[in-house]
């Protein structure tokens, strides 16, 4: 097994400012963050390759923290390379998915549509709000069960970012840490049995 699996975080539109809990946990040094290029302006697959380069010089076993855009840039990741079970991403810790498809709350987000929605091929949790202005509570929690996920109600914590006063997000330390402890167990086994089946229908 694995003794530690390398934390990176991926930011969603803007990137995240000196407020957001993704900048203090890289402050402190849980976590690194990938550079996606432009934070302002989006662009799916300048992103998702971004990403992929990070996951591939890790050097090791690795955990996505995403947040917002982030989450779908990771979703998008998954339907493109089309990875093995837990390799080389073991986890990933999806925050504030926003809706993408059909009522996007900034037109910037219709370039990351339609959302991928097949299982992925890692443990993952989605992590909700229910006053989340990018997304309702429910739509979220459909996406986590399509992506294979577990799902996470943060409560009333908009969109789980800088404007929710989180803080460094203890909460989210804690899901982080049974995250990667479930990842760790699972990456040296084969794929579940539910997502081994659908895998190979992954579109």
């Amino acid at each position: 097994m694995a003794e530690q699996a390398i934390v990176l975080t991926v930011p969603g539109l803007n990137g995240s400012g000196p407020g957001h809990w993704q900048t203090a946990w890289e402050n402190d040094g849980l976590s690194r963050r990938v550079d996606l290029g432009d934070w302002s302006q989006p662009n799916r697959n300048m992103w998702v390759n971004r990403l992929n380069l990070a996951i591939h010089r890790a050097g090791g076993p690795v955990i996505l923290v995403a947040h917002s855009l982030g989450c779908l840039a990771t979703a998008w990741w998954a339907h493109y390379e089309r990875p093995a079970w837990c390799d080389p991403v073991i986890g990933a810790l999806l925050v504030a998915p926003p809706e993408v498809d059909l009522a996007a709350r900034d037109s910037r987000l219709y370039a990351f549509a339609p959302t991928p929605l097949g299982p992925l091929p890692f443990p993952a949790i989605v992590v909700g709000s229910n006053s989340d202005p990018y997304a309702e509570i429910e739509q979220t929690r459909r996406l986590a069960h399509f992506w294979g996920a577990d799902f996470v109600e943060a409560g009333d914590a908009g969109h789980i970012n800088a404007d929710s006063g989180l803080g460094g997000w203890d909460d989210g330390r804690r899901l982080l840490a049974r995250l990667t402890r479930r990842a760790l167990q699972q990456s040296i086994g084969p794929a579940p049995a539910d997502i081994a089946s659908e895998l190979s229908l992954y579109s």
